[in-house]
């Protein structure tokens, strides 16, 4: 435990968007960390204490590996095809940090605890899928369907669900600090003691929604339907 605790101290220490990136399987991050000395955190990600990108694109044409960085606004990482995301999920693999999944179809699938955070979603269809207690940090599910799902005590911080379809969502527990849920349709979901703190909501569709015990702590509420909603 405390070797973990000095671990993110120092991940923590050395973190900026500049000099984490984040490679296409952790056998290449481990590679190119060794190779750029940095450190490996035993999963898709390496922190360098200085990002040169010809030393990281000649290191990765050496191995035939793909990256970006931290969070980036346009992945460099392959795109997925819903088939390879379960196969590798069901081969045990958890962690798909900005994956290209944009578009995909994956229905009625059991995707509990993996990692999408920072993912390219938008416009993908996933109703009836099985998400609880994953990590969806600020990935993008713009326009995506999501209705039916399960996102219970699910890790929603600053996703961003503009026009997202969470009708009759399973999202109890959720975790949505500072989520852009802007025109989504949020009708007869479940977000009892979800966390809404500073969520915008402008335009959002909660009728017949559940929102006992939420915490609506400085949530943006502008021209949003709540007609019926449980709010206690």
């Amino acid at each position: 435990m405390v070797l973990l605790s000095q671990r993110l101290l120092q991940f923590t220490n050395w973190f900026t968007p500049q000099n984490v990136i984040l490679l296409d399987t952790p056998t290449a991050a481990n590679e190119i960390a060794f190779m750029l000395g940095g450190e490996w955190d035993e999963c898709n990600s390496v922190v360098l204490n200085k990002c040169d990108e010809t030393a990281i694109n000649t290191a990765a044409s050496l191995i035939q590996a793909q990256w970006c960085y931290a969070g980036a606004e346009v992945t460099y990482l392959t795109r997925l095809t819903a088939n390879e995301l379960l196969q590798r999920y069901q081969a045990g693999e958890r962690n798909f940090t900005n994956a290209n999944l944009r578009g995909v179809t994956i229905t009625s699938n059991k995707l509990t605890a993996i990692n999408l955070s920072w993912a390219k979603l938008s416009g993908s269809t996933l109703w009836e899928t099985n998400l609880s207690y994953a990590d969806l940090t600020a990935a993008d599910f713009i326009d995506a369907d999501l209705s039916r799902a399960n996102l219970s005590r699910t890790t929603l911080t600053m996703c961003h669900l503009t026009r997202a379809n969470l009708s009759q969502a399973n999202l109890k527990g959720a975790n949505l600090y500072r989520a852009c849920l802007k025109d989504a349709d949020l009708t007869q979901a479940d977000l009892t003691g979800a966390n809404l703190t500073l969520a915008d909501l402008t335009g959002a569709n909660l009728s017949h929604a559940k929102l006992t015990l939420a915490n609506l702590a400085a949530t943006k509420v502008v021209e949003t339907e709540l007609a019926k909603a449980e709010l206690f």
